[in-house]
C-alpha cells in the first residue's frame, strides 16, 4: 500500500493506493477516529453494489460498525437535487448524528454527490472517498463536492475534504473499457498542467494503461494523485492556482451540459474541451505543436477529440455562459504555453472561442 499526503494543516489527509486494500476498511476507518457508537452510511451505485457493497459493508461490521446504504442509479443523472433528498432522507431516517460518517463507494457522481450530503448534513460529517473508477483519482481528491443544476453542472456546491481516500486498484477490473479512457482523460491532464515526463510517459503507457496493467496503472494513479495533492495544498478553495486543474473543463463541461450529462462521459468531454484549448492555445500564439502533442496523447488513450456533427456550436456558447468559469462577462480558460505548463487567461474573446468550438467540429 501506498500513501500520499495531502496537506491542509489541520484538515490533512492520507490517499491509500494498493490492490486489495478494501479489505482494511475497518482498520483504517478504527484508524482515523471514526467512532463506533454512530451509525454509518455508504453511498453507492448499482453498477458498483453488486461487485464491491457487501464487501465494504462486511470489512465495517466486523470491526464494529453499524452500517446503513443507499444505493443510486449510475450516471451523471445521480447527481442531482432529488437523489441528494432521497440520500438526506436514508441519513435521517437511519439515525445519523453528528459523529457519523458518510462512505462514498463509486466514481466521481458518487463521491461528489455522497460528499455534498456529507457537507451538509448536520451542516457537515465526516466524509471516506473510497473510488471504483480511474476518474475518481482525480474527484476523490481536494474536497470539491456538489451537485448539478439543469442549466449548469457542479453549480451548488461545498467544499469537504474527506479524512481519507481508499483507493484500491482491485476495484478498477469490473470497469468497462469506455470508464477506462475516460478516467484516464485526467490522467493525461495532470500531465499537462504540471508534468512534462508525465504526460509524454502517459503516451508511451497509453495500452498498458488501457489494459489496466497493475504496476503501470498504481504509478499512473500515484502521480496523478500527487500533481492533484500539490495543487490542493497551495490552493485548497480555488482561489488562484487550483483553476489550473480545469483545464478542458470550460468547453468540457458546456459538452457534458448540450449532451443532456448521460451522452458524453466526463473524460471524453474534458478531452474534447482539452482539445479545444490547445487549439485556442494556438490561436493566442503560443506553440505551434500544441494542438498536435494533446491530441496524440488523448487519443493514446482511445479519447474523442472532436465534436458530432450533431452538437449545436450555438448550445455549447449558450452551456459555458452558466459555467463557473465565465466571469464578469468574460471567458476565463485555462490555456496551455507548453506540454506541462498552464496559464489562466481571464479576458479570452468570446469569438475565438467560438471560432474553436467550430474547429471542434470541422476536425476529422
Amino acid at each position: 500500500m501506498r500513501t500520499l499526503q495531502v496537506d491542509l494543516g489541520e484538515r490533512s489527509y492520507p490517499i491509500y493506493i494498493g490492490a486489495g486494500i478494501l479489505d482494511t476498511l475497518g482498520e483504517l476507518s478504527e484508524k482515523h477516529g471514526i467512532t463506533r457508537k454512530s451509525p454509518h452510511l455508504i453511498v453507492t451505485d448499482d453498477q458498483v453494489a453488486p461487485h464491491y457493497l457487501s464487501l465494504a459493508v462486511e470489512r465495517l461490521k466486523s470491526q464494529g460498525y453499524t452500517v446503513i446504504t443507499h444505493i443510486v442509479p449510475s450516471g451523471e443523472s445521480s447527481k442531482s437535487l432529488q437523489v441528494y433528498e432521497e440520500v438526506m432522507t436514508t441519513a435521517i431516517n437511519g439515525k445519523l448524528d453528528r459523529s457519523s460518517a458518510v462512505f462514498a463507494l463509486g466514481g466521481g457522481v458518487v463521491g461528489d454527490l455522497a460528499g455534498f450530503v456529507a457537507a451538509t448534513y448536520m451542516r457537515g460529517v465526516t466524509f471516506v472517498q473510497i473510488p471504483t473508477t480511474i476518474l475518481a483519482h482525480d474527484s476523490s481528491v481536494g474536497g470539491k463536492v456538489a451537485v448539478n443544476h439543469p442549466l449548469a453542472k457542479n453549480m451548488i456546491g461545498a467544499f469537504h475534504q474527506p479524512v481519507m481516500v481508499v483507493y484500491d486498484v482491485n476495484t478498477l477490473k469490473s470497469l468497462p473499457p469506455r470508464e477506462v479512457s475516460s478516467g484516464l482523460a485526467e490522467m493525461v491532464k495532470h500531465g499537462l498542467i504540471l508534468d512534462r515526463d508525465f504526460a509524454y510517459w502517459c503516451r508511451e503507457n497509453g495500452q498498458k494503461l488501457l489494459n489496466l496493467q497493475p504496476d503501470t496503472l498504481i504509478y499512473g494513479l500515484e502521480r496523478g494523485c500527487a500533481i492533484k495533492a500539490k495543487v490542493v495544498s497551495q490552493d485548497e478553495r480555488e482561489g488562484g492556482l487550483r483553476a489550473i486543474l480545469n483545464l478542458g473543463h470550460t468547453i468540457g463541461h458546456a459538452i457534458e451540459a448540450v449532451g443532456g450529462y448521460g451522452r458524453f462521459l466526463h473524460g471524453e468531454a474534458i478531452a474534447i474541451g482539452m482539445a479545444g484549448s490547445a487549439r485556442l492555445a494556438e490561436m493566442l500564439g503560443r506553440n505551434s505543436d500544441l494542438y498536435d502533442e494533446t491530441v496524440s496523447m488523448l487519443r493514446a488513450m482511445n479519447l474523442p477529440v472532436t465534436l458530432p456533427d450533431d452538437v449545436p456550436v450555438e448550445g455549447i456558447m449558450d452551456a459555458m455562459q452558466h459555467d463557473k468559469k465565465f466571469a464578469e462577462g468574460q471567458m476565463v480558460f485555462i490555456v496551455p504555453d507548453a506540454i506541462g505548463s498552464v496559464s489562466i487567461v481571464k479576458d479570452v474573446p468570446v469569438e475565438a472561442v467560438r471560432s474553436v468550438v467550430e474547429q471542434l467540429k470541422g476536425e476529422e
